[in-house]
């Protein structure tokens, strides 16, 4: 019995862990897959699993999991009628919907983390997970921009690149401030948006991540 109870322990210490590595999988994957209409359905499986595993690293009470589930199966139901029906409502509500689930889960974990009395190598990992989910819910809010404004980014690389993917890589480019300049934001909203970003990209490494990373070190030091 005390062998199942520091199993299930050990298990719901490595969620953020499993997310991250989850997260990060699905953005190296998605150049190889994006451009192959038979691989481009594995990626879909694989955003599909992501969501899950998002549920899984934010699970604990039942009413925020049930939200968390709920919203996880509108946007499954979004994305994968996106991919076989092309219709403005359709894109419109996945990309509305992606913003919620993803700053739903972001609340969750940031809450979590926030609640921690001391910072373990998990937590650093949950915080990590929300730094790539803010870049991702910022894809969203880009996508819905673009939906409202026509023609809100000028894009110097290949015009025939679909707009999901370019948007998907201006919104990590400008999270991280790289800022190369082939992508341009020209409307009013998504210059707001990109700039916002930024703000909150670096400021969020400069204060939060640094700050547990360097109390996790100055705990290690104490216990020695």
């Amino acid at each position: 019995m005390i062998n199942q109870t520091e199993s299930l322990q050990n298990t719901r210490q490595t969620k953020f862990l499993l997310l991250l590595v989850t997260l990060l999988a699905l953005m190296v994957l998605e150049p190889f897959l994006f451009d192959y209409t038979g691989l481009k359905f594995l990626l879909e499986i694989f955003f599909s699993a992501t969501l899950f595993t998002s549920i899984y690293a934010v699970s604990g009470k039942k009413g925020t999991t049930f939200i968390a589930i709920l919203l996880a199966l509108l946007k499954l139901g979004t994305t994968w009628a996106s991919g076989f029906i092309s219709h403005p409502l359709i894109n419109l509500s996945d990309s509305i919907i992606g913003i919620i689930f993803v700053a739903y889960i972001i609340v969750l974990i940031l809450r979590h983390i926030f609640k921690q009395e001391e910072v373990t190598v998990e937590t650093i990992y949950g915080a990590l997970v929300v730094y790539i989910l803010v870049g991702i819910m910022w894809f969203f809010l880009y996508q819905l921009t673009e939906f409202l404004h026509p023609n809100s980014f000028s894009v110097a690389i290949d015009p025939a690149t679909e707009s999901k993917k370019i948007i998907f890589y201006y919104s990590f480019v400008t999270l991280t401030t790289l800022g190369y300049g082939d992508i341009e934001p020209i409307s009013a909203p998504a210059r707001s948006l990109a700039m916002l970003e930024a703000i909150v990209g670096q400021m969020y490494i400069a204060v939060l991540i640094a700050r547990l990373v360097g109390m996790h070190i100055s705990q290690s030091l104490f216990k020695k």
